[in-house]
């Protein structure tokens, strides 16, 4: 196995992916939030809290995500409602887009709830396939229900990554995007177990110590590894 990996224009060696991913999971295990989709590792329930969790608030995720799931506990339950029920399910979250592609892609799986114990695949780009499942989604499913060595990366991550490691990188082009990919790539730790850790570990990082209005770099556990925090501190003082 090659020890560099991409890192933007240049590349990380492969003592600062290992120290990266272990300080990242050492401080996920004392500082990560107890949310009821990381207790699961059905594949059905995490999509629900990944398309929950898209635009919406986390606060305002955790308790409908758990009524939603009352009423329609498996895919096949929501492949045999109608869509407009799945829809009033969905009422509060916004973005009810989610909802309707939530019941596509349920009536695809299961044959319109015929199958009703068929599983979302674990793979990345067959998941991919299905209605409403962009690149992070599938990425997340397959890491966080199936432990695959699956990159993810939204918002959050895609903000940790850019100040730790690509600090020119500019998210909003296509071109910028796919350097944060290959870089989430490059550092998946060699387990899929150890990776569902350092999935999460990305992202709660980003939502709650480098976050889009503030860098709390005092508490970040990678501030030691970060070109944006290295280059903040050799500033000549004002």
């Amino acid at each position: 196995m090659s020890r560099r990996r991409v890192r933007g224009d240049q590349a990380i060696d492969r003592e600062t992916r290992l120290a990266f991913s272990r300080r990242l999971r050492r401080w996920y295990r004392l500082h990560a939030r107890d949310l009821p989709w990381r207790r699961t590792r059905d594949a059905y329930r995490i999509l629900v809290s990944e398309l929950m969790l898209q635009q919406t608030q986390v606060s305002r995720v955790v308790t409908r995500y758990g009524e939603f799931l009352e009423q329609f506990p498996t895919l096949g339950h929501v492949a045999r409602a109608k869509q407009s029920h799945v829809a009033e399910a969905w009422d509060g979250l916004g973005y009810y887009a989610r909802a309707r592609s939530l019941h596509r892609l349920a009536v695809e799986v299961t044959d319109g709830g015929r199958e009703p114990d068929r599983a979302l695949p674990a793979d990345p780009e067959a998941l991919r396939s299905l209605p409403g499942i962009g690149a992070y989604t599938a990425g997340a499913v397959s890491s966080f229900a199936y432990e695959r060595r699956s990159a993810l990366v939204d918002t959050n991550v895609a903000r940790v990554l850019k100040r730790v490691f690509a600090p020119k990188a500019d998210v909003k082009t296509p071109k910028g995007q796919r350097a944060l990919w290959r870089i989430a790539e490059s550092l998946l730790p060699r387990t899929g177990r150890a990776t569902w850790t350092h999935n999460q570990a990305l992202m709660e990082l980003g939502a709650l110590v480098c976050t889009a209005r503030v860098a709390h770099c005092e508490r970040c556990p990678v501030q030691p590894l970060c070109s944006t925090a290295a280059k903040q501190d050799r500033a000549p003082a004002s």
